[in-house]
């Protein structure tokens, strides 16, 4: 039976990764990370989730979350992401990375720590988002710079990054399927007079408010028709169900940087 550490075991994703293992079969909570300022320090895991008790204490050591883990799932903050692939490669543990709002910076770092263990980062780990993403490729390769590629994404009030990491990798993916680079292309603000909308930018809209839980708007718009791909997901657990899956498929697997796209086989 797979043990699996969750960091980052305070926050909403960590709640629902909690109630995901206790409903897994062959799958066991067996590390609680939290941060050093956490109230939660010292409880028992499945409490601070609301589950029930697991027989696993929250704590602030990364080492001794991961005692004992056959994988990891990260879901925590930017800052501190590359901390934990660090201790989970320095422990030979692979690693699942579901924490969005990372920078070049980090990436490449974690890239690099993939060199040595498994790895998988994924800014969204629904199955319904990852097949949006290979219909997006699909649709911007096919439609090409005549229609005009708008992302509109929503969230709760208390998300920190915008875009969301879902949006800005299906601008990547759009802006590869033309050829472009999201660098290049992407138009992240809109205000005053801004002049005629630049020929094969990707545009975003961002709103955030109440509980929405995630929501993704891909409009294609060109002249005289549109084309919309959208993706609403209305329960935090598709995306612990989707960790979950991630973390059960990287075990055994060799070092490496993988996606969900490994995982669905797509």
């Amino acid at each position: 039976m797979p043990n699996v550490a969750v960091l980052g075991v305070t926050g909403r994703m960590g709640h629902c990764l909690v109630r995901a293992l206790r409903e897994a079969d062959g799958m066991a909570l067996s590390g609680a990370l939290a941060s050093t300022s956490s109230p939660s320090l010292g409880r028992d895991a499945g409490d601070v989730a609301g589950t029930g008790p697991a027989g696993i204490q929250v704590t602030a050591d990364r080492r001794e979350a991961l005692a004992g883990a056959d994988v990891a799932i990260d879901f925590t903050l930017p800052d501190a992401t590359v901390g934990n692939v660090e201790a989970a490669v320095a422990a030979g543990i692979p690693i699942v990375v579901g924490t969005t709002g990372l920078d070049d910076g980090k990436h490449a770092a974690i890239r690099r720590l993939s060199h040595e263990m498994p790895v998988l980062v994924a800014p969204n780990m629904s199955l319904g988002v990852n097949l949006m993403f290979s219909l997006v490729a699909r649709a911007a390769g096919a439609l090409g710079e005549d229609y005009d590629i708008e992302i509109l994404e929503a969230h709760h009030r208390n998300k920190v990054d915008a875009p969301s990491g879902t949006a800005l990798h299906v601008a990547e993916i759009a802006a590869g399927a033309r050829g472009q680079t999201l660098a290049d292309v992407g138009i992240h603000t809109r205000a005053g007079k801004t002049g005629p909308r630049p020929r094969g930018g990707i545009g975003f809209a961002v709103v955030r408010g109440g509980d929405i839980v995630g929501e993704h708007r891909i409009l294609f718009a060109g002249v005289g028709e549109s084309l919309e791909i959208a993706h609403r997901a209305t329960d935090r657990m598709t995306f612990a169900y989707g960790a979950v899956a991630a973390a059960r498929w990287i075990i055994g697997r060799p070092a490496g940087l993988y996606g969900m796209r490994d995982v669905l086989g797509l």
